[in-house]
């Protein structure tokens, strides 16, 4: 199946993490099977120091859903489906994650100073999964093979 043929930036959304509120700061839990996430995380890495003028991503996967949480401070995640107008969100909150399926094209942008980036994914690195030039991305969102 071609993912980049049948998602949509309607099926992203924001999922609000499970917050535990103390007079002493707050936590927030990930489990697998919990919380909304509809994938089991297979993947975790954190991006960190991106200049405000930077962009991150720029690509799409094949198979692996994300879901993106901004830890610290805030920043945009850009997600286009080749079909409509590009959807944009701001993260800023820890307890509130996007969900991206597969098949979307993602950037990353407008980070605030010292801003964190949490992802978490449904597959384990996997370079094949990427696709990483944006005309390519749109033959595959028209139902082309690559």
């Amino acid at each position: 199946m071609n993912s980049h043929l049948t998602s949509s930036v309607e099926h992203s959304r924001i999922i609000e993490l499970n917050r535990h509120r103390h007079a002493n700061g707050s936590l927030t839990v990930f489990e697998n099977g919990a919380d909304g996430c509809p994938f089991d995380v297979r993947r975790v890495f954190y991006l960190y120091d991106v200049p405000a003028d930077a962009s991150r991503g720029g690509h799409s996967h094949h198979e692996a859903e994300e879901l993106i949480v901004a830890l610290s401070g805030s920043f945009d995640v850009v997600l286009d489906d080749g079909k409509r107008p590009p959807v944009r969100y701001s993260l800023n909150r820890p307890y509130r994650g996007l969900y991206i399926p597969a098949g979307l094209w993602r950037t990353l942008d407008n980070f605030s100073g010292g801003a964190v980036c949490l992802v978490l994914t449904s597959l384990p690195y996997s370079e094949a999964d990427y696709v990483r030039d944006y005309d390519t991305f749109k033959s595959l969102t028209n139902g082309n093979k690559i």
